[in-house]
């Protein structure tokens, strides 16, 4: 069992230190009880998640945060394992940091914390589920 993580950083709107990056998503994982991780987090522009957006999910607009679970076989309500892309645009984390008063690094690391929660089976589509997500996310932001 091990953790993998790859940090890809194709925008110029924001810094990425992949380290950085790399620790505390292994902090998170660790938090969470995943033993085993295949993940890549690529920081994008607005245009490229865009793209992202319209061709995989059928949203002509630019997001947040995209992530795809490629995780193999049946689903367990509890996971130790995960292997997924996050798609994370770099633009938009500068725009809404200015927006929430937070720091552009502060936001993104939302974004990770979002897509990460996202391939633990996390939805944000109901109100309810849009809480516990938001709590959930509060919570690990903590341990950060």
């Amino acid at each position: 069992m091990a953790i993998q993580l790859t940090v890809r950083n194709l925008q110029k709107k924001i810094p990425i230190n992949p380290s950085l990056i790399k620790q505390k998503i292994a902090r998170i994982l660790c938090h969470e009880h995943i033993l085993d991780a295949e993940l890549s987090v690529v920081f994008l522009t607005d245009q490229r998640i865009r793209t992202l957006n319209k061709k995989y999910l059928n949203h002509d607009f630019a997001t947040d945060v995209i992530t795809f679970d490629l995780s193999s076989g049946i689903k367990k309500k509890r996971r130790t394992c995960l292997e997924g892309e996050i798609f994370v645009s770099g633009e938009t984390a500068h725009r809404n940091a200015k927006k929430y008063n937070v720091t552009d690094s502060q936001e993104l690391l939302l974004y990770v914390v979002h897509g990460i929660l996202h391939l633990l089976g996390y939805k944000d589509k109901t109100a309810s589920d849009k809480e516990k997500m938001r709590a959930k996310e509060q919570e690990i932001l903590g341990i950060l």
